[in-house]
């Protein structure tokens, strides 16, 4: 064993689960320097590193982590930045452990090089140094690139046609820029300051950035075509709620995670009445999925004062899909967990309030299409859970306006646009697509090495373009 292999995993600093649970703000606080730097050194300098392979957008994972041992903490920042504009977020919220560290070496005798830990640490000495500058661009080419959502994909593809010297608008519906890593990701998990930052940036490289326009709705498509744009990147992600379709769905006191989220986390009512949003302060809540999004929800909740929370899952803890981090993170938080477990219908008071929810336990049967094991209702086990609020996160549509205004714009059965996976590109020339309004619900990385892969194929049709 190495020297290198003796260095255990550095533990990430964080507020103790019984204060957190009152407050907003950021769980972790990441690592000091000292820290940083015995977690970087852990790094074996692989001569041919996996670790990059399972990198979306293609980080040189083992150059910055050479950068933080030599204590160049900055330069680690802007290495990382040669192929990511958003480094402070990527640290945060992806999920490494089935990426870039799944592929480190030292992963297959104990546990890998904190590869996330150490990107938000750079990202964030740069930041707090207030030593942020901005690269080296492309002559001007001319060309104008109209990038439609301003989510993970809109914010990388921006940032990388704007590098290779088109001229970018980036157009948001909403008030403000972020897509997802503003509305749907909350303040512990993603503070909106290191988004706003990341933003700042893009817009100090040359991006314009357009809010309160719908595209679809007003504008479409075909108008910005028409207005000149040489070329159009659709990044509207996929967030029309999904509901269970059971008895009782419409009682008070039962939402969308979109709905709930939002409020929360773009409209700032956890901040009520500072903020003047109102939201639902349940005290009995059942979250019903278990993706990232339900912890979100089921963490939202306990902080706004719900007394019991209990995530409601079909399947088992093993079939979870979201990171095993923010499962931990909510167990010690006190979220309880009814797994193997179904709702069947809402039961509601004589208001028109949710007082309870009808459940039927499940089994698990042969794998479906997803790999996971299909649940199974087992006959007679029905019972009722006392709730007064329930958040139904059990996955999202594609957003339906732009397909629906964009004539000859292909789209598969579930409404989703239909693109090339190595170019983004779509059945209309000189319009591109990619994250969840091509996959469905998605990682932000993922969605950000769609994006990587869109710019350049968008560079390679201006140029032949001429």
């Amino acid at each position: 064993m190495s020297k290198k292999e003796k260095i255990p995993r550095q533990p990430m600093p964080e507020q103790n689960p019984q204060v957190r649970r009152t407050n907003f703000d950021e769980v972790p606080f990441g690592y000091p320097e000292e820290q940083a730097v015995i977690e970087a050194s852990r790094c074996i300098q692989c001569k041919k590193p996996s670790c990059i392979a399972g990198c979306p957008v293609e980080v040189d994972i083992p150059g910055f982590i050479k950068l933080i041992t030599e204590r160049d903490f900055v330069g680690a920042a802007r290495r990382i930045k040669e192929t990511n504009s958003l480094p402070a977020i990527c640290g945060r919220v992806c999920p490494q452990e089935t990426q870039c560290e799944e592929l480190c070496i030292l992963g297959e005798k104990g546990e890998p090089v904190a590869i996330g830990r150490l990107e938000r640490f750079a990202a964030d000495y740069e930041r707090n140094g207030g030593a942020v500058q901005i690269p080296k661009l492309a002559a001007p080419s001319g060309k104008k690139v109209a990038v439609v959502g301003s989510g993970p994909a809109g914010l990388t593809i921006a940032g990388d046609l704007v590098k290779l010297g088109h001229s970018v608008t980036l157009f948001e519906g909403l008030h403000k820029a972020g897509g997802v890593l503003i509305y749907g990701i909350p303040e512990f998990r993603l503070p909106k300051v290191i988004v706003d930052g990341e933003i700042s940036y893009l817009q100090k490289m040359g991006v314009e950035i357009v809010p309160n326009v719908l595209i679809g709705r007003g504008k479409t498509v075909d108008d910005l075509l028409q207005e000149g744009f040489d070329a159009v990147f659709l990044g509207v992600g996929a967030g029309s709620p999904v509901f269970m379709n059971i008895p009782g769905e419409n009682l008070s006191g039962i939402y969308s995670a979109n709905e709930y989220l939002t409020r929360s986390n773009l409209m700032k009512a956890y901040r009520f009445p500072e903020y003047d949003t109102p939201i639902a302060r349940g005290k009995n809540v059942a979250v019903l999925g278990a993706g990232n999004v339900t912890m979100d929800s089921a963490r939202t909740a306990l902080r706004l004062g719900a007394e019991k929370v209990t995530v409601v899952y079909r399947r088992t803890e093993v079939e979870m899909p979201a990171r095993a981090e923010e499962i931990h993170h909510a167990k010690e938080e006190g979220v309880e967990f009814k797994l193997l477990t179904t709702p069947v219908e809402y039961l509601g008071d004589e208001k028109g309030w949710v007082k309870g929810m009808k459940c039927i336990r499940m089994e698990l049967g042969e794998p479906d299409g997803s790999g996971r094991r299909r649940p199974i209702p087992v006959k007679g086990s029905e019972f009722v859970m006392d709730v007064d609020m329930v958040i139904v996160a059990i996955g999202t549509n594609a957003n339906p306006v732009i397909p629906a205004t964009t004539p000859g714009l292909e789209t598969n059965r579930w409404g989703h646009i239909v693109a090339d996976e190595e170019t983004g590109s779509t059945s209309r020339e000189g319009v591109y697509a990619g994250g969840d309004i091509v996959t469905g619900s998605a990682t932000v990385i993922l969605a950000m090495g769609a994006a990587k892969k869109a710019a350049r194929a968008i560079d390679h049709y201006l140029k032949q373009k001429g």
